[in-house]
């Protein structure tokens, strides 16, 4: 019996459409199902592609903020551009964490909901490499 990786993880929103506009025109997500009128789980839904990652977004009142959030890798050269896609969108960019040297970069940004999301340079090997010198 083993654990084969990451199925997929919700989010809350509220106005999936708006949402769909940031993960798409924002992160280059690819949107695979939008339920519309059908409702198979707790709300209308809509589940997009991500790096490889199913996103499944549901309609209904977000809860607030936290650190709580995922990281999608990204390399290092596209940073820049990502932030300026997002800006156009109107999210809030955070500022970056202190970080030691050699853990990699990061831009954390909120989305309409206030759920919190990072774009990533680094990996965990590196983190590792750098925290146990």
């Amino acid at each position: 019996m083993t654990i084969h990786g990451v199925n997929h993880l919700t989010f809350i929103a509220r106005d999936l459409d708006r949402t769909a506009e940031l993960l798409v025109a924002g992160l280059g997500a690819i949107e695979v199902y939008d339920s519309e009128d059908k409702q198979f789980s707790l709300s209308r839904e809509k589940f997009f592609l991500v790096g490889g990652v199913w996103l499944a977004f549901m309609q209904g009142e977000p809860i607030g903020r936290s650190y709580r959030h995922v990281a999608f890798s990204v390399e290092e050269d596209a940073l820049a551009e990502y932030e300026n896609r997002l800006r156009r969108l109107g999210v809030e960019i955070k500022p970056p964490r202190p970080r030691v040297s050699g853990e990699g970069l990061s831009l954390y940004f909120y989305d309409y909901d206030d759920n919190l999301f990072e774009l990533h340079t680094g990996t965990l090997d590196e983190r590792l490499k750098r925290y146990l010198r």
